[in-house]
């Protein structure tokens, strides 16, 4: 990845994702939904969780973990393309909701070659940093209506529906995963600001 947006238009958090992992045996059905944050509250995280069949690790930051997740690769090849590595892995703190490569694939073909091409920059860091929120929010720190400011200027809307979180109408998939700068949160969709 590259730079980011400027360190002080930016403190938020990227990529996320949280399991638990007692064993390899026990990891593809260990995911932690972010509605049974309570519960993850009294968990210890010290080891990591896995995310796209990778460790990530709390003593790493945002950008080193996604880099490892096999589930994240356009979202990392996006934040290169934006020039946004130098600033993610900056110190923070972040919050970022992290979109998977099947949320980039959902987009309608051509999309992402669109918005990766040097000429499309602005567009593309619009898009990254929509899904970056300063400080680091735990599941449990998110509330039901809350808003959340953005760096990219537009504001987030959270709602919590039984064991269901949605960011501005994405869906969290896993949550709290803690990183050196910061916390991601996976989601199942880009989020479009408007323009």
């Amino acid at each position: 990845m590259n730079k980011f947006l400027p360190l002080a238009l930016m403190s938020a958090t990227l990529l996320g994702g949280c399991m638990t992992t007692k064993s390899p045996e026990d990891v593809a059905d260990s995911v932690v939904n972010v509605g049974r944050a309570d519960e993850m509250a009294g968990m210890d995280h010290s080891a990591g969780v896995m995310v796209g069949g990778a460790m990530m690790l709390p003593t790493q930051n945002l950008v080193q973990n996604a880099s490892s997740a096999s589930n994240l690769t356009t979202l990392v090849a996006a934040v290169q393309a934006a020039g946004l590595v130098e600033t993610l892995s900056g110190p923070g703190p972040f919050t970022v909701f992290a979109p998977p490569n099947s949320a980039f694939d959902a987009l309608p073909a051509g999309t992402v070659a669109t918005l990766v091409r040097p000429e499309n920059r602005a567009q593309l860091t619009s898009i990254l940093t929509y899904h970056v929120v300063a400080g680091r929010l735990m599941a449990a720190d998110l509330r039901d209506g809350q808003v959340l400011a953005t760096v990219n200027g537009q504001r987030l809307t959270v709602r919590k529906t039984g064991n269901t979180v949605t960011v501005g109408g994405a869906t969290v998939t896993q949550a709290d995963v803690r990183a050196s700068n910061g916390v991601a949160h996976v989601i199942d969709r880009v989020l479009m600001p408007t323009p």
